[in-house]
């Protein structure tokens, strides 16, 4: 970013035309690589303004020369896209009326009016003339509707369509229809519209259009104005709470719950998740992105004090020392084998307990094959006859530890797929193909059904019995709250193979979704998985998310509040079959426990400190696991103790977040790698002490939530002041965190993984203090603060190691809104620089080896992996300690040229990042590695001579000539 202000400072004091192009080509090209932080950093830094000089200065000399006149423009237009106040800049400096001169001097230089007419379109973001003609918009419609005029317009329309038999006149009848688009800006004359009839004159009248390409921007036109003035109703729920509720401890229960609480069993209620409230009118896309980028600039931390200065605990010291007891290998003499942690139930082979009943599994599946006995010996036949097949997974172990779970709806029938488990299919699933125009043609039916409500059926059914094949999905909101629609997982069974059957769930809350973006749910089939095909597979087809006409229940009156449906098609293949469907792969609270047991039976206890215990119990009584793996000393001699007392930490989250099970497959896949033989593995035991929390809500992923726990609140936005009470698992999490602080044992890295609706690929969250001044536009000197700028360098491992990691997507920046998240208050209050969150996409991935493609549990599981491995490039007395290790550089880190080009690098690398590398490498490579830090500021002065040299190092053996160039 320095280099860059450099830039914007040559360039306006160059008079030279080749000097000045050179450097807007290097301002373009610098501006144009990463993310927006640069952008932003230079508006700060008065980028904008300099710009401006430029232009105003080329722009009045005596014969304009458009060969720099048109970069200039072209980078102000860039610039100035992401500068909130350009307008008043470039009003101040003369700028717009030189520009409109310029546009009126070039009408038939379609190069140069382009360039004037993008820019204008910035300049045009002027806040009070913006506020002033919604103020007026408004008032027209008002009037609008007052005179009658709506009426009149649509009676145009439909006289100018009917008339229109040449399509002579589609002009006219745009410009009728973006009048009314304009004139429906208020309830009362989207209401009008729907009372003078015009939505089945709309309708109509766009049926007739669709089969000339000629008339598509009618349609539309058209279908927007529809959308916008369908008439809003509520949900067909009795209450917008959830149908369970949980009695908090100190709280009343409200009394909307108790008078609501649905009788008997509910149906078809499957759990979710609440975003974005999103304005049903259309806003262009210029001022909703300013808008957007204004939140994001407003939100950042700029408190210099509240960045760098270390709060106070938020308990007293005396309470820390509970938390001795979960640092067992700190006390441990490693005399005696490690016995299970006390309370820890290790439920053997020994036949089924009453609670795991054919019945349990369902009837459905019990009838079609067969299987009529109510009796423990029927599962025990069928796990005999099929036998189960995947690693780290026993049937009956998971029974076990699910009957132990209690749940606040009593649930007592287990899923098959859970119970029999999961194996990633052979074949990495491509993303689905939008079949085109879906999205109109669900609009379409829904109107259809507003217009001719008789022909729907309407009722609330508990099966799938009715002779229809397509359904409405409604989701429960979180236990004890109104909101958080998103996750779902439910059975199907019942049905005919090779019939589309169609599923509309009708009440999700996100603006938007990966499912407009080849995104597809799961699908479990029984059939398949007793015939050795256990697979959670990607299915749906015609898949479409958009925004509805449903309103919560109780802000039906509400304007700002909207529903989105998500709509899928699926095919069976089997009659008779049972299958389930889910919004992402699901890992249950009862899975994990099964794991965990799994894993402790499948370590050397001699050579792996493996040890499970209970962190605290939920506010439902449920035990939150916390996982401590190292090596064991070799000898129980004082040296060998020390040493693996003095190990540095690395404490590992997931699932605070329950909806997010993909977050629960890269642990599973930590979790495994760390208790696996593999060489990397070991280095790591003996390198690190892993202390882990692979679920962090327990409560909310046994009862179908997708962003609460059973307090109705997001456990990832109480760290900094947890109640012990309504949020146990993250004020001793905390306190654990506290108590290794205060020990002098602080992580070496923190990391909280999650999942992302919104975006492909996976990516890290970190924290810097001047990173977020750059963008935030602060006055601080950035120059004089020394940060650290190790925070990086996993990032950058990762990049170069995980082929589903993407390096441009990760962000360093301290939000207010996110300053009581893990990431901020591990970072902040116990000066973890290494504090990350790290997100995986629902989707897949746009970059690499994985571009196109979904992502499955093995890619989920090998980003856990993969994240393990990149710890190794923190210390380099790691890397030295097993030599067998680094003569084998592709089991830690797969960087042999063959295998590192699973995507292109475009980031420039600052900090050293060590790298693995066979024991026959050149001597100039030796030399490079020291050298890399300091290329860039070798390669700058070069830069500006405008002599290229590539700092970007794709690999090693390329830049081996040029550094050897350069020297000579």
């Amino acid at each position: 970013s320095d280099v860059t202000y450099c830039f914007f400072l040559s360039l306006q004091d160059s008079e030279h035309l080749e000097s000045t192009l050179n450097i807007l080509n290097v301002l373009d090209e610098l501006l144009s690589a990463g993310t927006d932080r640069r952008i932003h950093y230079m508006i700060a830094k008065g980028g904008s303004e300099a710009l401006l000089t430029a232009l105003v200065s080329a722009a009045r000399a005596p014969s304009p020369n458009f060969s720099m006149l048109v970069p200039v423009m072209h980078l102000l237009a860039k610039v100035g896209h992401r500068d909130r106040n350009i307008g008043q800049k470039a009003e101040k400096m003369e700028a717009v009326l030189l520009t409109l001169d310029l546009l009126r001097q070039n009408v038939k230089h379609a190069r140069r009016a382009a360039a004037c007419l993008w820019l204008l379109q910035v300049f045009l973001w002027v806040k009070h003339w913006l506020s002033q003609n919604i103020k007026t918009c408004y008032a027209n419609s008002r009037c609008a509707v007052a005179k009658g005029y709506i009426s009149g317009l649509l009676r145009l329309y439909e006289d100018w369509h009917h008339r229109d038999m040449g399509n002579g006149y589609v002009t006219m009848c745009k410009a009728l229809l973006r009048c009314l688009q304009h004139a429906t800006n208020t309830s009362a004359a989207r209401a009008a519209v729907v009372a003078e009839g015009g939505m089945g004159l709309l309708f109509h009248t766009t049926q007739s259009c669709l089969d000339n390409k000629g008339l598509e921007s009618l349609v539309d036109a058209a279908v927007q104005l529809m959308r916008k003035c369908y008439p809003k109703c509520p949900v067909p729920l009795r209450s917008g709470y959830s149908a369970y509720m949980f009695p908090l401890p100190g709280r009343p229960v409200p009394d909307c719950i108790m008078t609501s609480e649905p009788q008997g069993k509910p149906c078809l209620f499957f759990s979710a998740l609440a975003f974005i409230e999103y304005s049903p009118c259309r806003k262009p896309l210029l001022q909703w992105s300013r808008k957007l980028q204004s939140t994001v600039d407003d939100d950042l931390e700029t408190d210099l004090k509240k960045l760098r200065v270390k709060p106070e605990p938020d308990r007293p010291m005396e309470e820390l020392g509970q938390y001795v007891e979960l640092c067992p290998e700190l006390h441990c003499d490693f005399q005696v084998k490690i016995s299970a942690p006390r309370g820890l139930i290790d439920q053997e082979r020994d036949g089924l307990t009453d609670h795991l009943r054919a019945r349990d599994l369902h009837n459905h599946y019990l009838n079609s094959y067969k299987a009529k006995e109510d009796t423990p010996g029927m599962v025990d036949r069928l796990l005999e006859k099929h036998g189960p097949c995947i690693p780290h997974h026993d049937p009956r172990t998971y029974a076990a530890a699910a009957a132990r779970t209690n749940s606040v709806a009593g649930y007592s029938i287990l899923a098959f797929p859970d119970f029999w488990g999961h194996l990633p299919p052979c074949c990495q699933e491509l993303m689905a193909e939008r079949k085109p125009k879906v999205q109109r043609e669900r609009v379409f039916e829904d109107i259809l059904r507003y217009l001719h409500p008789e022909d729907l059926i309407n009722k609330v059914v508990f099966d799938l019995e009715d002779p229809s094949h397509e359904y409405d999905l409604i989701l429960n909101a979180d236990a004890n709250c109104s909101q958080h629609h998103q996750w779902f997982y439910f059975e199907v069974s019942g049905m005919k193979a090779n019939v589309p059957y169609r599923f509309n769930i009708i009440n999700c809350e996100k603006a938007n979704s990966q499912f407009n973006y080849g995104m597809q749910p799961v699908l479990y089939s029984v059939r398949e998985a007793l015939e050795g095909k256990p697979h959670w597979v990607r299915a749906g087809s015609n898949i479409c998310y958009y925004r509805n006409h449903f309103c919560p229940v109780h802000n039906q009156n509400g304007s700002s509040s909207a529903y989105y449906t998500l709509t899928f098609t699926v095919t069976f293949q089997h009659t008779d079959d049972v299958c389930y469907l889910a919004y992402h792969y699901p890992y249950t609270y009862s899975a994990l426990q099964s794991h965990l047991q799994q894993l402790r039976k499948s370590v050397d206890q001699r050579k792996v400190f493996f040890q499970q215990q209970s962190l605290c119990n939920t506010i439902a009584g449920n035990p939150c696991p916390l996982v401590t793996i190292t090596a064991c000393p070799p000898s129980r001699s004082w040296r060998d103790l020390q040493q693996l007392r003095n190990r540095p930490y690395v404490v590992l989250t997931a699932r605070v977040h329950p909806g997010e099970s993909n977050a629960s497959w890269v642990m599973k896949g930590t979790l495994e790698f760390l208790c696996s033989d593999d060489p990397a593995a070991k280095t790591l035991r003996e390198a690190y002490i892993f202390k882990i929390i692979p679920m962090l809500n327990p409560d909310g992923v046994i009862n179908g939530m997708h962003r609460c726990s059973l307090n109705g609140e997001d456990l990832n936005r109480q760290w900094m002041k947890p109640d012990p009470n309504l949020s146990p698992t993250i004020y001793h999490a905390k306190g654990l965190l506290y108590y290794l602080n205060t020990t002098g044992r602080s992580p070496l890295v923190f990391c909280d993984y999650h999942g992302h609706s919104r975006k492909k690929n996976v990516f890290l969250y970190g924290c810097s203090v001047k990173e977020t001044l750059w963008q935030s536009g602060s006055a601080v000197d950035t120059a004089s603060l020394k940060e650290d700028p190790g925070y990086r360098t996993i990032s950058k491992t990762l990049d170069r190691i995980a082929p589903a990691f993407a390096f441009n997507s990760c962000n360093y920046l301290v939000e207010k809104s996110r300053e009581a998240t893990a990431r901020v208050v591990v970072w902040r209050e116990m000066g973890v620089l290494r504090s990350y969150t790290m997100e995986s996409t629902y989707n897949g991935c746009d970059q690499g080896i994985f571009k196109g493609l979904q992502i499955g549990t093995r890619e989920l599981e090998e980003m856990g992996m993969k994240f393990c491995q990149s710890l190794l490039s923190l210390r380099r007395s790691t890397m030295l300690y097993n030599r067998k290790l680094i003569s084998q550089p592709c089991t830690l880190y797969d960087l042999d040229d063959k295998l590192q080009d699973h995507k292109s690098h475009k980031i420039l690398e600052y900090e050293q990042v060590v790298d693995l590398e066979p024991a026959t490498h050149s001597p100039m490579r030796s030399i490079l590695y020291l050298l890399i830090p300091g290329l860039y500021r070798v390669c700058c002065p070069y830069l500006a001579m405008n002599i290229y040299i590539n700092p970007i190092c794709e690999r090693l053996n390329s830049i081996e000539y040029s550094i050897a160039k350069m020297a000579c």
